[in-house]
């Protein structure tokens, strides 16, 4: 390890977003009183955006130092730290002292992640600075946008759980901001609740799962609780695994919150009340992923687990499945990829359920490139459709766009998991490793490839009701227009991205590295070993991985075809659809009918509860008691000013009846 005083640098990587947001912020309130003052006056914010997409660039710069810094030592040696502050430190005469320290790592994994999130951060400011022009809140926009990349980054790069968490809820402070953004609207500001409330399930069960790791290890250092079970007997004691395990289930609780598992999921496809640049950083770089991270973080945690890998694999695979199934039948274009994005984030989780970590943050990566892609490629669309998102009523917008046109269908490509795309390569390991595992697993690859066929098919029915067939919007009050060059160039990079991305993991079948997961070896090593030795090494043989490629591919392109085609002319497939099955299409819209059944029993009943109270409690017993109070000191009032009547016999005979009463006290006393 190297020393911590060397790497003060570390620090500059979350700090530069969150000066650039406090500017931005600065920014924002000067417009305000400049308008204030003369509305004719030039905005001073208009400078914000640039500001903050400065800021991305530098932490960008700093996250490809320390990646370089990390590839000159040796793998077993690549971990960096910056220690600035000794923040907590207690010393329990039973327990011995524990410690928290103001401290940041960059070793393999973290490094990943700041690469993501500055990188495509960096491109989604960019777009940002195109797509929101001209709207009032230009300065805060971006002073959120940069103040959420700065929790995120301390959240991947912190060294602590307790570092960890205070990221965990910065971003989700920052994603009420920025869904509700729009709160005049109103559904924004209701979609941003709904995600902050739904986000504190899980935060409560990161908390637990901490706890009880200060319990078993004393400290919250996340290198040290990896250490300790990495080095440990791979058979722990009964009570051991019994806390190991649950301390690891309510962390996977957690995850679930912020990367939108079942049953926490409902929440993300109403995130896109947000702009879109909002829905691009949320989804594909940043936010999401914070739950695949905690758990590749903590592998040797989980892998020591027993019984909670199924578990994660089975609610991974059951997430994708619903995501999966659900955007076949949105008509919104966001939505569509909102449950897609759903959908993925299941996949990665049915991959740390195998064990395959590395191929989960394979799929992490290459899903920031084509899903930031093809938000952003979405907000071109509604931007030159003038706000238009049913995809009812686009078609053939492929001549009024044809940037946007090219770069989405490589997005798209990728998503769908065409053959040499990096969603291809990286789908494929997954689905690998699940059927390697054997058993349960052999059900969970097939809900798996179930869902890859139903990702190509809603993939191309997007692009074929977006850009093909016959034009559906109304000629007089929209016309289809190219975004401009600040808008598509970060989608023409990101398309780069998502063609050669899958040069990070190529399988072994083709005898080539795997770039990501040499990378990550120091960080995945000791997790591995655990399963390998409770379990066995699982491996498949090379015509075995042939033909699952061969299966993958085919299934790719054989549902792309047919989602294409069946909507290539319009919308007739999806009314055949709802008119003749109502009942699934209402189903499968509603996502199973998983957040509707959240309103009729949670929601519905708790403002019963809360009418009952503020009727009964409220009313009747806190303001019936404060008003029988006051009543009561009136009527005392009342009376007491009828007996001032100003007769000195009056008042003599009051002054006797009170000497007698004092006298018989006395006397009783």
């Amino acid at each position: 390890m190297q020393s911590h005083e060397s790497h003060a640098w570390l620090w500059w990587i979350p700090l530069l977003p969150l000066i650039g947001s406090a500017i931005a912020g600065a920014l924002h309130l000067a417009t305000l009183r400049a308008r204030k003052n003369d509305p004719s006056a030039a905005a001073p914010g208009t400078l914000a955006p640039w500001i903050a997409c400065a800021a991305m660039a530098a932490a960008f710069g700093l996250s490809v130092k320390g990646f370089f810094a990390l590839q000159e030592l040796a793998p077993s040696a690549r971990h960096l730290a910056s220690t600035v502050h000794h923040w907590i430190s207690v010393n329990y005469p039973a327990r011995g002292e524990f410690a928290v320290d103001l401290s940041l790592v960059l070793d393999p994994l973290s490094s990943t992640m700041t690469l993501v999130v500055t990188g495509v951060g960096f491109l989604i400011h960019v777009y940002a600075a195109g797509y929101m022009k001209g709207d009032p809140g230009y300065g805060k926009f971006f002073a959120y946008l940069n103040l959420f990349v700065f929790a995120m980054l301390m959240l991947v790069l912190s060294s602590s759980l307790l570092g960890v968490f205070i990221g965990w809820e910065g971003v989700g402070l920052c994603s009420f901001l920025l869904i509700g953004f729009w709160y005049e609207k109103g559904w924004p500001a209701e979609a941003a609740q709904k995600a902050f409330v739904m986000n504190r399930v899980g935060d409560a069960c990161f908390l637990i799962g901490s706890f009880l790791l200060v319990r078993l290890f004393g400290t919250l250092d996340m290198s040290l609780i990896a250490g300790a079970i990495g080095r440990g007997p791979v058979e722990l004691e009964p009570d051991v695994q019994l806390q190991v395990s649950l301390a690891a289930l309510f962390l996977f609780g957690g995850a679930c919150g912020k990367s939108a598992q079942f049953p926490l999921f409902t929440w993300l496809p109403d995130a896109m009340a947000g702009p879109t640049p909002v829905s691009a950083l949320i989804h594909a770089a940043t936010m999401v992923t914070s739950g695949i991270y905690l758990i590749v973080r903590l592998n040797p945690l989980f892998a020591s687990a027993g019984w909670v890998l199924p578990v994660i694999g089975v609610v991974g695979a059951l997430t994708a499945l619903i995501g999966g199934s659900t955007a076949l039948v949105q008509r919104d274009i966001k939505k569509v990829l909102a449950y897609s994005t759903v959908s993925q984030l299941g996949y990665m989780f049915l991959a740390l359920g195998t064990g395959a970590w590395a191929a989960a943050v394979f799929h992490l990566v290459t899903h920031a490139f084509f899903k930031a892609l093809l938000f952003l490629g979405a907000g071109s669309v509604i931007h030159g459709m003038h706000e238009e998102q049913d995809m009812h009523k686009m078609g053939g917008l492929r001549k009024h766009m044809p940037q946007t046109f090219v770069t989405f269908l490589a997005g798209s490509a990728a998503l769908s998991g065409l053959p040499l795309m990096s969603g291809f390569f990286s789908k494929d390991e997954i689905l690998a490793h699940a059927f390697a595992s054997g058993g349960l697993y052999w059900g969970l690859w097939i809900v798996g490839v179930l869902t890859a066929a139903l990702t190509a098919y809603y993939t191309w029915r997007m692009v074929a009701l977006t850009f093909f067939g016959e034009e559906r919007f109304d000629h007089h009050h929209v016309h289809p227009h190219e975004s401009p060059a600040v808008m598509t160039v970060p989608l023409m990079v990101l398309a780069v991205l998502s063609v050669v991305g899958g040069a990070l993991g190529l399988p072994p079948v083709l005898h080539a590295p795997h770039l990501l997961a040499e990378w990550l070896e120091p960080v995945t090593r000791d997790g591995t070993r655990i399963l390998a030795e409770r379990a066995g090494e699982h491996h498949l043989s090379h015509t075995l991985e042939w033909i699952l490629l061969g299966v993958g591919a085919a299934i790719a392109l054989a549902f792309a075809h047919t989602g294409f085609h069946a909507h290539k002319r319009g919308t007739a497939q999806d009314e055949v659809l709802t008119s003749r099955r109502p009942a699934l299409a209402a189903w499968l819209s509603d996502a199973w009918t998983i957040d509707s059944t959240y309103q009729r029993v949670i929601l519905l009943p708790l403002r019963m509860v809360s009418f009952v109270v503020a009727v009964v409690v409220d009313q009747f017993a806190i303001d019936g008691t404060v008003n029988g109070v006051g009543a009561s000191a009136r009527d005392v009032a009342q009376w007491t000013r009828r007996s001032v009547t100003g007769s000195l016999a009056g008042y003599a005979l009051w002054m006797g009846a009170g000497a007698v009463v004092l006298s018989l006290v006395w006397m009783w006393s």
